[in-house]
């Protein structure tokens, strides 16, 4: 029989890929704390650039009071420079002070649209799943047509009843996101019914309503939770969406979608800042939120550590 000879250092070789591979597997490995450094620089990143945010769109507006109806022809398209640090638009106004004003524009509906959201879909997720039975089908069934239509037609076929303004934009998001919420309440609703103190107090003589509120509810609330916040990016671009549509927020208030779209001309001609920054505010805040969210998700969901609801 012939017999297999290993190649010069081949068995070395090999030794030491098995070792740095099982090494890199243990829970202290060079793999591990490579992807703990990572979380934890993602997680530092994404909270300096929200606290940021949230710094600017409260203190600027109080420091700098923007007039929304102001126009200077004279300083019109200029670069930018110490004096407009982002430039100005296609009518003179400063594009930093209109991008701080129509971010605090998008934050206000973006988390309103998805406070409200998130309680109808807890709402009717729990109902849904703790009645079972036909009730469940019979929601599910109203979940599932809604799901059919695409949010940013049923969007704009909301706001196109309502003149321009914020809260017809908050109204369409919230009637057009609450479903996926409604979803994972449900499941999760499903899930905890199965457990063994769910039986117990069903036993021992508590009704239904008793159960959903004490145990139930407490139980889907960190999903719930992740939801509301994974929907603020959603509804973020929602409203960026319908108002470069034109049927957000008025034209001349500050909105970084109103802003992208009087910058197309300009674009055109050359004048690329007043399309990049306010698209840089739209995409920053965004991606910010979602990295704290994904962290949030890992935590309460470990299994699930590659997947980024957005």
């Amino acid at each position: 029989m012939a017999e297999t000879v290993n190649a010069p250092g081949a068995t070395a070789a090999t030794s030491a890929a098995t070792h740095w591979h099982q090494r890199s597997a243990r829970p202290g490995g060079h793999g591990a704390r490579t992807r703990t450094r990572t979380r934890t620089l993602r997680v530092r990143t994404s909270a300096v650039l929200v606290a940021a945010v949230l710094l600017a769109v409260i203190v600027v507006p109080l420091l700098f009071p923007l007039d929304q109806q102001a126009v200077d022809l004279a300083a019109k398209l200029r670069a930018p420079s110490l004096a407009h640090p982002f430039g100005t638009d296609e009518v003179g106004r400063d594009l930093l002070l209109r991008c701080v004003y129509g971010l605090r524009v998008s934050l206000l509906v973006g988390v309103v649209a998805a406070f409200v959201a998130t309680v109808i879909g807890t709402a009717v997720g729990a109902l849904a799943g703790a009645l079972g039975g036909w009730a469940d089908r019979g929601v599910m069934r109203v979940v599932d047509l809604f799901s059919s239509v695409p949010h940013l037609l049923l969007g704009i076929f909301i706001v196109a009843m309502f003149r321009p303004g914020v809260w017809p934009v908050i109204i369409s998001v919230a009637l057009t996101h609450w479903l996926s919420t409604a979803r994972i309440v449900r499941a999760e609703v499903l899930s905890l019914r199965s457990r063994p103190y769910i039986d117990a107090a069903v036993s021992g003589g508590a009704s239904r309503w008793r159960v959903a509120v004490r145990h139930l509810l407490p139980g889907v609330l960190p999903q719930a939770g992740l939801a509301a916040v994974l929907m603020v990016p959603h509804a973020i671009w929602h409203e960026s969406a319908l108002s470069f549509l034109g049927l957000g927020l008025p034209a001349h208030e500050a909105s970084l979608g109103n802003m992208v779209n009087s910058a197309r001309s300009s674009l055109l001609a050359g004048d690329w800042w007043p399309t990049l920054f306010p698209g840089l505010f739209i995409i920053v805040p965004t991606l910010a939120v979602a990295g704290l969210a994904g962290v949030w998700r890992e935590r309460i969901n470990p299994r699930r550590r590659s997947e980024l609801m957005l």
